[in-house]
Parts: structure tokens; C-alpha cells; sequence
């Protein structure tokens, strides 16, 4: 095995997590999450030898991850009109405690799920970080924003979220 196959395939092994829950965002659980987590994997190889080291590799994989996910999408819609999944209960804890939200759990999280689709593409992307717990510099760094960007955009999702939630926006 090649010094490349070796770090190719520790890559992997650290990252799978990573890159199994980006497919998951961007296709759920059917036979498209395998099929972008193949591309995902392509480019990863692909892209080895033009990684500078400027970043941490989790952080380039995630970037690589979610722009191979984005032109997966992109061939399957016209618009870049897509649905992400968030089936971990991590996108319930974004609008807090509040035992009002905890009262019709699944209904609630079908509403928040509803709701986190129709963000814009760029905002998708940064909440599905957020929920992967990456800090606001590796977000900037995947995104391509200034970290203070990140959190200023982070705290209007989440404000927003909450008002549409909590307000009664949106019937459930």
C-alpha cells in the first residue's frame, strides 16, 4: 500500500462520522446518502494532492463534503431548491428548553424541520455545521465568510427559528 492509500485511508477512518452525517443532511437515508458519500470519498482522493495544509484536514474534508454535496443537489434540481434531514434531535435544542416546544416533540421537530428548509442554500450550511458542532472559524473557513459573519448569521438563524417557532408563525 502506497504512502497515499495510508493517508487516504486514515482520512477516512477520522472522518467518516463527518461525512456520513453531511450525507445525511443533504439526501437522508436513502440510496442517495450512499451514492454522495461515494462522491464524497472520489473527491476526497481526488483532492489530497492540492491540499495545502492551510486549514485542519477535518475542516477540509468538511468543505470538500458539503461542496460535493451541493453539485450532488444541484444536478437533481434545477434551482437549488433541496431538503436537508435533521433526524438527530440536535435542530430541537437550537430553540431552547422552552417546555412549550418539548410538549409535541415530533410535530415540533417536523415544524423546525420545515422551517430550516427553507433557509437559503448558505444558511442550510452553516445550521448543518452548527449541529455538527464545528466552531465559528472552521465554519468560515468551509464557507468562505468571516468568522464574525458565521456568528452574526448563526445568532439571526437562530432568532429567527425562535420567532417563527414560538410566535405561532406556523400552525403546527
Amino acid at each position: 500500500m502506497s504512502t497515499n492509500e495510508k493517508l487516504y485511508k486514515q482520512i477516512i477512518e477520522e472522518n467518516q462520522g463527518r461525512i456520513r452525517s453531511v450525507c445525511r443532511h443533504y439526501a437522508g437515508v436513502s440510496g442517495d446518502a450512499d451514492d454522495l458519500y461515494q462522491e464524497i470519498l472520489i473527491n476526497v482522493w481526488k483532492g489530497m494532492e492540492s491540499f495545502r495544509g492551510d486549514a485542519q484536514i477535518s475542516t477540509w474534508v468538511y468543505r470538500v463534503a458539503v461542496n460535493t454535496a451541493l453539485t450532488y443537489v444541484n444536478k437533481k434540481s434545477k434551482y437549488l431548491n433541496f431538503n436537508m434531514y435533521w433526524d438527530d434531535g440536535k435542530a430541537r435544542d437550537l430553540v431552547g428548553e422552552d417546555p412549550e416546544i418539548r410538549i409535541e416533540e415530533e410535530k415540533k421537530t417536523q415544524l423546525l424541520t420545515n422551517l430550516m428548509n427553507q433557509l437559503s442554500v448558505v444558511d442550510k450550511i452553516i445550521l448543518s455545521l452548527v449541529l455538527e458542532e464545528l466552531t465559528s472559524k472552521e465554519i468560515a473557513e468551509i464557507v468562505g465568510i468571516t468568522e464574525s459573519n458565521v456568528r452574526v448569521k448563526i445568532h439571526r438563524i437562530k432568532e429567527d427559528l425562535r420567532e417563527k417557532v414560538k410566535g405561532g408563525e406556523y400552525d403546527i
